[in-house]
């Protein structure tokens, strides 16, 4: 019988995120993303529902209204100055830039677009305001172990280090 997706199960897929008006791959993770279900909130609520009960082998796809997860969009965090006003370093489509209002909070802004006379800064999510696809691909399913568990995923050992003399030994 096979596993399935249910709390404490540990769980890698792939996915990838789709803009359902356009087709257009938004997002592609194509490495095995590991995590615990249950424990470690890596996905949103909605697509992590629609993981239970599923099993290794299985794809599925999850409509997602991002405004529900991000709110709308937000047009007073989108931002253009003129170029010279910026620091070059943020002259490159899709560097971020974290900035810090009067009252110390942080916020995470995208530049979005640059031309010969300006730069402009998003700080809204890159999904916000979307309606997105997260089409999923379950690749296994099993039992985590209680250390995956307490750590929310894969625990990997670490490098084997022989025991002899120490550095200070070697040098001297």
């Amino acid at each position: 019988m096979k596993d399935v997706i249910e709390a404490n199960k540990y769980v890698e897929l792939t996915y990838k995120v789709i803009d359902q008006k356009s087709g257009q791959v938004l997002t592609s993770v194509e490495f095995p993303l590991g995590y615990v279900h249950g424990v470690n909130q890596i996905l949103s609520p909605q697509v992590s529902a629609e993981l239970e009960g599923r099993s290794a082998g299985e794809t599925i796809e999850v409509p997602v209204d991002c405004n529900e997860i991000f709110g709308p969009r937000d047009e007073t965090l989108v931002i253009t100055d003129y170029i010279e006003n910026v620091p070059k370093e943020y002259h490159e489509v899709g560097t971020a830039i974290l900035m810090e209002n009067d009252k110390g909070d942080t916020k995470s802004f995208l530049v979005t677009r640059v031309d010969e006379k300006t730069v402009t800064i998003d700080g809204n999510n890159p999904l916000c305001g979307r309606e997105v696809i997260f089409k999923l691909e379950i690749l296994l399913v099993r039992n985590a172990s209680e250390e995956e568990v307490e750590a929310g995923g894969k625990v990997e050992p670490g490098p084997d280090i022989e025991t002899g003399p120490g550095i200070h030994e070697v040098l001297n």
